[in-house]
């Protein structure tokens, strides 16, 4: 039926005028298909030679990022012709099958703006695959790492601090890491309250009659209280280990969005297992007191034992980090839930 839709709009297209007919399209035979391609330019996502996304993809933004090493994420999704992603009341979306989920890394000072990465999460009839591509030097096609690779690269940060790092292009199991869903890839960016739909966005997806109300954007006090932008920043950042289904299930530390401030979340909580991760700290969040705060301290930390997230980061997120001390120090001390 797919490929019935996108002939007809092929047809459509051929029969609107020459300009329609130039315009590329993605390789859904690719897309659907069973192979991981050695070249990122199979799929036919990108212009020729270039790391710029066709036009029939959606660009996307969310309100709050991951943090990925101060890296700059270009996002798009595309769907094959005739279909769209109908948002659960849960504010899900259902993928269909031909989906691909697009996201290139990069920073503006390094190798003039190119981008380093491109991870793809394709929707195919077995289930979600996750494939990423590293970028030729040149930026004009990008190759299969499915083992993953360090790649080192300079930058500054919004402070200005110059950081020279060996930047982690995840490989095939690790993207499984933090995409798992009871034992299931899938997507953990876009759900409806951290999307910020632009006007064609009705093009990709069908909304529920009832208004989802969007997370605040965690650096931007208009958005929201303190609190709920501390909670954006854990639940975007945190939760897709970090709840009941997820790889860090075992921890009882549940950071997702809809998930109560209390215990469960970190309030006086205290370590589930010995080791370094607690720095000799009673609780992962101690109210009042973030210097007492092993949450704080592990995602300040860059020592691979103790620091969290476990993956993808090889700085600190200085201006993350102080949003969730900010948080904590105005917790009063004398109660076990703090004051929303």
């Amino acid at each position: 039926m797919r490929r019935l839709a996108a002939a007809l709009l092929a047809a459509l297209l051929c029969a609107s005028g020459a300009s329609a007919v130039s315009e590329p399209m993605p390789d859904q035979s690719v897309i659907d298909g069973t192979t991981m391609p050695a070249k990122l330019s199979a799929f036919g996502l990108f212009r020729a030679g270039t790391s710029e996304p066709l036009s029939a993809l959606l660009p996307y933004s969310l309100h709050t990022p991951l943090f990925s090493d101060y890296a700059e994420k270009h996002r798009a999704v595309w769907m094959p012709p005739g279909t769209n992603a109908p948002i659960g009341r849960d504010g899900v979306p259902g993928f269909p099958v031909g989906t691909v989920i697009v996201k290139s890394f990069g920073w503006p000072d390094w190798n003039g703006g190119k981008p380093v990465e491109t991870r793809l999460l394709i929707r195919r009839a077995s289930g979600w695959v996750a494939l990423p591509y590293i970028w030729d030097a040149d930026g004009k096609d990008a190759s299969l790492a499915i083992a993953g690779r360090r790649i080192p690269v300079t930058f500054k940060s919004p402070d200005g601090v110059s950081h020279s790092i060996n930047y982690a292009v995840p490989n095939k199991n690790q993207c499984k890491e933090c995409h798992s869903l009871k034992g299931e890839i899938v997507p953990i960016g876009p759900k409806a309250n951290n999307l910020e739909f632009g006007a064609d966005s009705s093009r990709f997806f069908s909304f529920p009659a009832m208004r989802i109300a969007p997370m605040p954007k965690w650096d931007d006090p208009k958005s929201g209280s303190l609190q709920d932008r501390a909670r954006a920043y854990l639940a975007v950042n945190c939760s897709h280990c970090h709840n009941p289904e997820g790889s860090a299930s075992n921890s009882g530390l549940f950071l997702r969005w809809t998930d109560t401030v209390t215990v469960n979340y970190g309030i006086e909580k205290r370590p589930t297992a010995a080791g370094r991760g607690s720095g000799g700290m009673d609780f992962a969040i101690a109210p009042g007191d973030p210097d007492h705060s092993f949450l704080i301290y592990r995602l300040e930390s860059l020592d691979p034992g103790i620091a969290m997230p476990e993956l993808g980061r090889s700085t600190v997120h200085k201006e993350g980090a102080a949003l969730l001390r900010q948080w904590i120090a105005e917790m009063p001390k004398d109660r076990q839930k703090p004051a929303s």
